[in-house]
C-alpha cells in the first residue's frame, strides 16, 4: 500500500477552543498558500473540550480537504494529544502549535524552513504575554529541564517547535504511558535550532493552564528523565525521578498514552 508523503503537518491540540479555530485555520491556510507549500494536513487533536470544539472540529474538516479531526475519549493533556497526532501524520517536516493564535501562523514558515538544516527547532517568546506565574513556571521548568536533559540553556523549549519526520519516528517507537514531548524530542535530536518570534494575546477566553496542569507537566518531564548517560543534573534527575515515580504510585489513573473515540480522516 502506497503512503503518501506530504510537505508538512501541523499538529493542534484542542481544548475548549470553538470560538478560535476558524480563524486559526483560515490564517494558517493562508500563509501556506501564500508560501507555496505544496501539500499539507492540518491535524487538530480535541483533548475531550467541554464546548463545542470537536463539532467545529467536523465542520473545517468537511470545509477544508486539508483539516483532519481526532477526538479523544477523555482529557489526555496536550503532550499525549500531540504524541496523537504525531502518530497519524505523514509530514516530512511537523510543526505544533497552540489553539490559542498565541502562535502567529506567519512564524510557521521560519520554522518550517529551519528543518532544512536542523532537526529540531523551538520558538523563542519575545514580550511574553502570559501571566507572571505561568511565565515563572516555564522558566523554572527550563532551568530543570536542561539540568536532566543535558540541554543547552540557550534552547528554550516551548509548544511552538518543529521537527523532521526522522525525529518524529523515533519518538513515537515510545511505549510509555506518561509523555513529556520534549524529552523526547531532545533525545532523539542531533542539531537544534531556535527562533524568536512576538507572543500575542490570546484572541478570546481565558487560558487552559493552570498551577495545577503546569506542576503536572513538571512531573511528566522527570518522570522521563533519562538516566545514561550520566552527566551534572543526573542526581538531580534520579532523586526527583523517585520521587515523582513514588507519588505516582498512589494517585495514577492513567492507563493509556491515549485513546480515540473518533476520527474524520
Amino acid at each position: 500500500m502506497l503512503i503518501f508523503i506530504m510537505d508538512l503537518s501541523i499538529i493542534i491540540p484542542v481544548y475548549n477552543s470553538s470560538n478560535i479555530l476558524k480563524k486559526l485555520i483560515k490564517q494558517i491556510i493562508l500563509i501556506l498558500n501564500k508560501n507555496l507549500i505544496k501539500s499539507f494536513e492540518i491535524i487538530l487533536i480535541n483533548d475531550n473540550s467541554k464546548d463545542l470544539s470537536w463539532i467545529t472540529i467536523k465542520q473545517l474538516s468537511k470545509k477544508y480537504k486539508n483539516v483532519k479531526g481526532l477526538n479523544l475519549k477523555s482529557n489526555f493533556g496536550q503532550h499525549s494529544a500531540i504524541f496523537a497526532g504525531m502518530k497519524n501524520s505523514k509530514g516530512k517536516k511537523i510543526v505544533t502549535m497552540d489553539d490559542d493564535l498565541q502562535h502567529s501562523p506567519q512564524y510557521i514558515i521560519q520554522i518550517y524552513n529551519s528543518l532544512n538544516n536542523f532537526d529540531l527547532c523551538y520558538a523563542f517568546y519575545s514580550k511574553r504575554k502570559h501571566n507572571f506565574w505561568k511565565k515563572l513556571a516555564s522558566q523554572l521548568n527550563n532551568i530543570y529541564a536542561s539540568f536532566i536533559f543535558n540541554k543547552s540553556f540557550k534552547i528554550y523549549i516551548s509548544s511552538f517547535r518543529g521537527f523532521t519526520a526522522d525525529v518524529k519516528n523515533k519518538c513515537i517507537k515510545y511505549k510509555g504511558i506518561v509523555i513529556f514531548l520534549d524529552s523526547l524530542l531532545l533525545k532523539n535530536s542531533t542539531k537544534k535550532n531556535l527562533i524568536k518570534i512576538i507572543h500575542r494575546k490570546r484572541f478570546s477566553g481565558k487560558s487552559n493552564y493552570n498551577l495545577k496542569k503546569l506542576f503536572r507537566l513538571l512531573f511528566d518531564s522527570i518522570e522521563n528523565f533519562h538516566f545514561f548517560p550520566l552527566r551534572l543534573g543526573s542526581i538531580i534527575g534520579i532523586i526527583s525521578y523517585f520521587i515523582v515515580r513514588f507519588l505516582r504510585f498512589f494517585s495514577r489513573s492513567k492507563k493509556f498514552q491515549f485513546q480515540i473515540l473518533e476520527k474524520t480522516f
